[in-house]
């Protein structure tokens, strides 16, 4: 039960110093914007750019690890995928398994796999969720208390940053908000782009999972993100990690650390060669 699904967790993303440094006098500080405007105009700029990010490939290497009580490692599994975006959804592709590369039989399976996600792509609206219940911003501020607004520097770039914590007296419908008012974190969004740079968050509480399978996921549990700006015109994940602590169907414990790192970004255009033919190439560098 390896929780890869970011994109529950997730849709999210400051201010640079002026030359009043230089004459050494201290720059006026903006006020700080309202919290839930900041996260709408987060919102609408990515929307805005989802076109672009569907020219893009990049790579994904993911590894997870099996804990036992003791905190040590007891498996360790890694994946490779190639992924790219449809109608704003990410797909992805495993291409190697434990770093070796998909036999035949297995390549077959993946592209079915794949061909079902992308039919299913086209067909979702953006937004939503391939893979589960999903939850707006809007919403998910609706749930939150949001205290300790202020501005930081991460990684060398102006950052609106603020604290969230779910109220549990919020009242809640499905599984995406139920969950919300267990999580508390913080959240680093580019004041210059409105994007999601940074995110920490966990669960406060235990969270109980009804569904196809019974499971409690525990107080503990982590995860992090983070995305970085590509070719100075799109931002894009460069990596995540947490730590997945539950107990599933009441007497079986699972323990799990998981990291990803996401790189080797690649622009691609279509050339139409004629009518009835398209094909997807590299974008050639200047």
């Amino acid at each position: 039960m390896y929780i890869r699904n970011h994109s529950f967790l997730f849709g999210f993303t400051l201010l640079s110093i002026s030359s009043l440094v230089a004459a050494g006098q201290q720059p006026a500080q903006a006020p700080l914007p309202d919290i839930r405007q900041l996260m709408r105009e987060v919102q609408e700029h990515q929307k805005q750019l989802d076109q672009i990010r569907e020219n893009y490939t990049y790579t994904s290497y993911q590894v997870v690890q099996d804990i036992d009580a003791n905190g040590q490692v007891k498996k360790t599994e890694s994946s490779e995928y190639q992924d790219f975006f449809v109608s704003g959804h990410v797909i992805e592709r495993k291409v190697k398994a434990n770093d070796k590369p998909l036999n035949e039989h297995e390549q077959q399976k993946e592209t079915e796999r794949v061909t079902k996600l992308v039919e299913k792509a086209e067909k979702t609206p953006r937004g939503q969720s391939l893979e589960g219940p999903s939850i707006s911003i809007s919403r998910v501020l609706e749930i939150m208390d949001v205290s300790n607004e202020r501005r930081e520097l991460y990684r060398n770039d102006p950052t609106i940053v603020f604290d969230f914590v779910g109220r549990k007296d919020a009242k809640t419908h499905g599984l995406a908000e139920d969950a919300s008012k267990k999580l508390q974190g913080t959240l680093w969004i580019d004041e210059a782009d409105r994007q999601v740079v940074h995110l920490e968050v966990r669960f406060d509480d235990n969270f109980r999972m009804v569904g196809g399978l019974l499971a409690t996921v525990q107080k503990g549990s982590s995860f992090r993100f983070d995305q970085s700006k590509v070719n100075g015109e799109i931002w894009l994940p460069t990596g995540a990690e947490g730590t997945v602590q539950a107990r599933l169907l009441m007497f079986k414990s699972l323990r799990q650390h998981f990291r990803e790192r996401d790189y080797d970004y690649q622009r691609f255009k279509v050339e139409t060669q004629q009518t009835k033919d398209a094909k997807i190439a590299p974008e050639k560098k200047p």
